[in-house]
């Protein structure tokens, strides 16, 4: 389906895209502000360019947008760390472990291997758990899902919720944590 945006339908874009979006943008960014922020500077550009011209395709659209808005924030993020390392020796060895695994701006052979690697054991990782406390981990970690909205999605308290979420993330950092210490040892 040709679907195109104009001035009156840029809500039911917005509402149509959002969601998958935010999930596209977070599995390449490994900070939850900065997806964040790359989604309003995706939107704000969406209302600013149908002001002036339609947009056909608004998908490609949407999706090439997003991807460029990631690779500029990633350059910019680089220049900010290279900067900051001159004046901090010492440096975040947590900050340079997340940057290889999700920054996809300038992939090498060996950042691909362990990006794939990461993600590869995650995934087995998540298949160990109880289906409440993966599908808990997954949606508001890896999609984003605010808190209120899984649990109402779910029928559960959200400090049931939070104990199911709570429970994946403690079995993840133990499942997790020798492959985290070969790759940054």
């Amino acid at each position: 389906m040709n679907e195109h945006a104009g001035k009156e339908n840029v809500a039911d874009v917005v509402k149509k895209y959002y969601p998958p979006l935010k999930s596209f943008i977070r599995r390449r960014v490994s900070n939850r502000e900065d997806a964040e922020d790359i989604l309003q500077d995706i939107f704000y550009q969406l209302i600013k360019t149908v002001e002036a011209n339609p947009i056909e395709q608004v998908a490609g659209w949407l999706y090439r947008v997003a991807r460029n808005t990631i690779i500029n924030k990633g350059k910019k993020k680089q220049e900010e760390t290279l900067l900051a390392r001159q004046y901090d020796e010492g440096g975040d060895i947590l900050n340079e472990f997340s940057q290889i695994l999700f920054n996809e701006d300038n992939p090498t052979p060996e950042t691909e291997y362990l990006h794939s690697l990461v993600w590869q054991e995650l995934e087995t990782a998540l298949a160990e758990l109880p289906p409440e406390q993966r599908e808990a981990f997954e949606w508001m970690e890896l999609d984003g899902l605010p808190v209120k909205e899984v649990a109402e999605t779910v029928g559960v308290p959200v400090n049931t919720l939070l104990s199911r979420k709570h429970y994946a993330v403690k079995h993840l950092r133990k499942r997790l944590e020798v492959l985290y210490n070969e790759i940054l040892y």
